[in-house]
């Protein structure tokens, strides 16, 4: 079946760390290794609640915080500063707006339940989407396959004719487990040429390689 459907991931794929000074600024300054603050809001004990909405936001990082023991007037400053580390990845927006309307286009994310918010307010892209599913509102992450299947028939579209982009290899395999196609994302470039072996065509075009100039 033909490809009508490009469902992509929010973390590693619609936006990316661009600097991690901002992190490990905070590290320094509170004392505490940079990969436990990671533990802590990734996969620490409240994350997945939080991510199936079991837990708020605000409960989620109240947790994290007070087992960073960050004083509660340090604690908005802190969460800003470690979310300012990300920025949206410019060509795989790029990239999405031009796939409409000849694809319906989904964003499919293990989140919070503040991102829709801050995909409107912060990223202003909930435009460039059909529709949006967010783990903590559905209730169910990825990659059990109901959260695939629920945003397959949000979209109207059969498993085959659709297209799953990912950087976490384990939710890659959770898109294929229910018949989807499915691409692990390194990098823009190699997302394209994947997508164009799917025959996933759009009117954005890759520039050319510069040949090396001695």
């Amino acid at each position: 079946m033909p490809i009508k459907a490009v469902i992509f991931d929010y973390g590693g794929v619609l936006i990316h760390m661009v600097d991690e000074t901002p992190r490990q600024q905070l590290a320094e300054r509170w004392h505490v290794p940079l990969e436990e603050i990671y533990s802590l809001v990734f996969k620490g004990p409240t994350a997945l609640p939080a991510s199936r909405g079991e837990l708020t936001t605000a409960q989620h990082w109240s947790y994290v915080l007070t087992n960073l023991h960050i004083p509660p007037a340090e604690r908005p400053l802190f969460i800003r500063q470690f979310w300012s580390a990300d920025d949206l990845n410019g060509e795989v927006v790029t990239f999405i707006r031009s796939l409409r309307p000849r694809y319906k286009v989904a964003l499919l994310s293990n989140a919070f339940d503040d991102l829709r918010q801050e995909l409107k307010e912060r990223w202003q892209v909930t435009d460039i989407f059909d529709d949006i599913v967010i783990s903590a509102e559905v209730g169910v992450a990825k990659p059990s396959p109901h959260i695939y299947r629920l945003a397959l028939s949000r979209l109207g579209v059969q498993p085959s004719e659709a297209v799953f982009v990912d950087d976490m290899p384990e939710n890659v395999a959770g898109a294929r487990a229910v018949g989807m196609q499915a691409i692990q994302f390194q990098d823009f470039r190699q997302m394209k040429q994947e997508l164009r072996k799917l025959q996933v065509h759009s009117d954005h075009t890759l520039p050319p390689h510069s040949p090396n100039k001695d």
